[in-house]
């Protein structure tokens, strides 16, 4: 990528050839007076969604109650999430203090490559996760054959390779173009803020990023959307009120994630470029770059009986 890159990497507005090696990721350069607080609010949940997501997994490697499939796809979206904070977030916070908001070219291209690869397998996850209440609600009796261990780890396989797949395709397309400017308006080397400082036209790779972000996005919306139709369908015909309430209470904390996840990354991916500000769209960001990492763990512990009494067993453990 950086090779092609600087065969053509100059600038249209003169003869002279010039090279960018690096961009400034501006961040929250508006809200100036308010770095301090904004660190602070960015701190805490950051170490409460890697606290939560470690807890996650290491409750359900250690919790025989917990080796079912739900548990192992929510292990897998856990690790997922860890490693996409980790990608965003340490020099998000590190810029908020003063240090230094340049990045190399290359540095800037690792961290679009995992941001999309981590954000794209989570949105796949999510899916299988969504077809695993299906069975569960549809086809009890059939649960343990169909969701067998084989079929767990394709679907994981499966969305982690469509991620890599995506993010090697977004990393090419952007870092082939020649940059005129050296500003990123955003606090991450997202794709539109980077797109944003070439000297060309970008028109193809906007429509590229669409067509990615539909099918990243519409796709497994539109299977976890089945899944539910054919979920409460389900649930309506169980006869007791007590079986209908214990159906929907384990749908629950994946449908609350499900929402907040799609809602956010829709918001931000599917929209016309220009009609948010730089805040706004840096809003939204916040939102599913921090907030709905975090919310997976709190969702999942709070909400979930079989998670808190897991939980509860290992503290009993340690204490005994």
């Amino acid at each position: 990528i950086l090779l092609h890159f600087q065969s053509s990497g100059h600038s249209t507005k003169s003869e002279n050839h010039t090279l960018t090696t690096e961009f400034v990721l501006q961040g929250f350069s508006s809200f100036h007076e308010h770095q301090l607080t904004l660190f602070v609010m960015f701190l805490a949940p950051y170490i409460l969604t890697l606290a939560g997501n470690i807890i996650i997994v290491i409750i359900i490697r250690i919790d025989h109650h917990l080796h079912t499939p739900m548990y192992f796809f929510l292990s897998m979206l856990s690790t997922s999430e860890t490693i996409y904070t980790l990608v965003i977030l340490p020099r998000m916070l590190s810029s908020l203090v003063g240090m230094s908001q340049s990045i190399s070219l290359a540095g800037c291209a690792t961290q679009m490559f995992f941001f999309v690869t981590f954000g794209i397998t989570n949105c796949f996850l999510l899916t299988a996760m969504g077809y695993d209440r299906y069975v569960a609600i549809c086809h009890p009796l059939r649960y343990t054959v169909i969701m067998n261990r084989r079929v767990c780890i394709q679907l994981v396989w499966g969305a982690c390779s469509i991620g890599l797949i995506v993010a090697m395709t977004q990393v090419t397309s952007v870092f082939r173009l020649p940059f005129c400017a050296t500003k990123v308006a955003h606090f991450f080397c997202d794709i539109r803020p980077v797109m944003k400082l070439s000297c060309i036209d970008t028109t193809v790779n906007e429509i590229l990023t669409l067509i990615i972000s539909v099918f990243v996005l519409v796709v497994p919306m539109g299977l976890v959307f089945i899944s539910y139709i054919l979920i409460i369908s389900t649930i309506l015909k169980i006869a007791s009120a007590e079986g209908r309430k214990k159906a929907f209470a384990t749908c629950a904390s994946h449908l609350t994630v499900v929402i907040v996840h799609y809602g956010c990354a829709s918001i931000a991916y599917l929209k016309p470029k220009s009609e948010n500000s730089k805040d706004e769209d840096q809003l939204i960001s916040v939102t599913y770059t921090v907030v709905t990492p975090l919310l997976n763990p709190v969702v999942y512990t709070l909400r979930n009986k079989e998670a808190k009494d897991a939980l509860l067993r290992a503290i009993g453990r340690k204490l005994s």
